[in-house]
């Protein structure tokens, strides 16, 4: 009986069968957020077990498995932050920057749920341009004289990497310490031989979250997206700027390329430092010393800007800077001006920006015209329609490829780093933002986005509404899935 009951099912049936079983425990046992776990169940009922392979590699939530535990680190460090929660709390004015009155609840926000200290003695230079930021920042890693802490997305196996290669093997051979933190996914394709040479020439060198099985690149989530470079304790280089040839504008199909990077002094570089250092002893497994590179005494730093430090990642309890960000929109009065590669907002940040808009404020956006990921760059587009309905003004990088992460509100506060405005910035990977509290570095900030308007074209609402069937079938399946993006 059993046999026959088993003969009416055919091959196809049970494989139909296994799938549901595979769907349902997602949907019970993943415990993701609903529009998550729909994403998901779309691409597993359309592509049967295909779907349930990626969400194998690049949907688990590794925080459940408790693969990125925040350990407490350095009671001197909490002491600093409790004694500044103190004086906010009771409005001590005990800083002499003014914006601190007006701002004062968003530096609350990310000193209470990020310990993200307020300092105030900083410096910045802004820069845009990958050539420029190169000159730069060799040139500062040339005159190294106690140790080079470098972490990086990706770094390309091409000119400009093989004399940034090369730079760090004379800085180790000159006895320096250096220091090189690399994604393992980021850094797909290089070959052995160049983290080897390094190796042999006295640099440390570790990879962030290798795959478990050599040669496949299985773990898609959770990767350091994170830009550092942090020299002799003294300065700091954060931004959305990699290491390689495309970043200078000779990668033919992305052509110039346009991003957002600064140079820091002052006490922020201290807490970028502790960014870095934390990461590595998660990544090497090694217990370096803090006390070593973050000494308790200060130099005198001679700036005047006031700035937070704030990373996020699967070890953080909030979504620090996504937070941060929708803080920054409901505050603002006169204008908000958005940089960013890849527009896939939640819904907390996209009815933020809506609002805004409602309210009168100038909202402006400005995304690349050329994509490097197809998916992405159509979820943008489906999100900037919806924000374009509202009054958002939408701008399209037309000179190469727009990469800037920057936000700047009332040209009185601005934000710059390596988040992107998407989910996955905001939930998966590890990202760094320096929020700043300075009138001049976010005029400044303002005044290039301004200049970038010249080579820009505004996506006006007819253009948006004129767009083929097939733009709108393609808008319409890559905002489905944008959760997973």
């Amino acid at each position: 009986m059993i046999h026959a009951f088993l003969v009416k099912f055919t091959w196809l049936d049970i494989f139909l069968y296994i799938n549901i079983l595979l769907v349902l425990s997602v949907i019970f046992l993943a415990r993701k957020n609903a529009s998550t776990t729909w994403a998901w169940i779309m691409i597993m009922l359309f592509i049967p077990f295909v779907g349930f392979i990626l969400y194998l590699f690049i949907g688990q939530d590794m925080r459940k498995r408790k693969t990125f535990i925040r350990k407490e680190e350095q009671d001197r460090f909490l002491a600093v932050v409790h004694r500044q929660q103190v004086a906010l709390t009771q409005h001590i004015k005990e800083y002499s920057n003014p914006l601190i009155t007006t701002y004062e609840n968003i530096i609350s926000l990310h000193l209470n749920a990020h310990e993200s200290l307020y300092t105030e003695d900083n410096t910045i230079a802004i820069l845009t341009d990958g050539r420029a930021l190169f000159n730069a920042l060799f040139e500062n890693i040339k005159k190294a004289k106690k140790y080079i802490h470098l972490e990086y997305y990706i770094i390309s196996n091409d000119e400009v990497g093989k004399a940034f290669k090369d730079l760090l093997i004379a800085k180790a051979q000159e006895g320096i310490e250096v220091f090189l933190l690399y994604d393992d996914l980021g850094c797909f394709g290089i070959p052995k031989k160049y983290f080897y040479e390094l190796k042999l020439a006295g640099v440390k060198v570790t990879c962030f979250f290798p795959s478990f099985i050599p040669f496949l690149k299985l773990r898609a989530n959770y990767r350091n997206h994170r830009k550092i470079c942090v020299i002799d304790g003294m300065i700091a280089y954060l931004g959305g700027f990699n290491i390689g040839k495309s970043y200078i504008g000779l990668n033919k199909k992305l052509g110039y390329w346009r991003d957002t990077h600064l140079k820091i002094t002052g006490s922020a570089v201290r807490l970028i430092n502790l960014q870095f250092l934390l990461d590595w002893r998660f990544a090497a497994h090694e217990n370096v010393s803090l006390d070593k590179y973050i000494p308790i005494k200060t130099y005198n730093a001679h700036g005047n800007v006031g700035m937070q430090i704030v990373s996020s990642g699967p070890d953080s309890k909030y979504t620090s800077i996504r937070n941060g960000y929708i803080k920054m929109i409901n505050e603002a009065k006169k204008s908000i001006f958005i940089q960013t590669p890849y527009f896939v907002p939640d819904e907390g940040i996209l009815t933020a920006i809506k609002l805004a808009a409602l309210s009168g404020i100038d909202v402006k956006i400005m995304i690349p015209n050329k994509p490097d990921h197809l998916f992405v760059y159509w979820a943008t587009y489906a999100h900037i329609g919806e924000a374009l309905e509202c009054g958002v003004k939408c701008y399209t990088y037309e000179k190469g490829f727009l990469h800037a992460k920057t936000i700047v509100i009332d040209e009185m506060i601005c934000s710059v780093g390596t988040a992107n405005f998407d989910m996955r910035s905001f939930k998966i990977n590890f990202e760094i933002n320096a929020f700043i509290y300075d009138e001049a570095t976010s005029k400044k900030l303002s005044a290039i986005f301004n200049s970038d308007l010249g080579d820009s074209k505004e996506l006006t609402p007819a253009l948006y509404n004129d767009r083929s069937l097939l733009i709108k079938f393609k808008e319409s399946v890559s905002r489905l899935i944008s959760p997973i993006l």
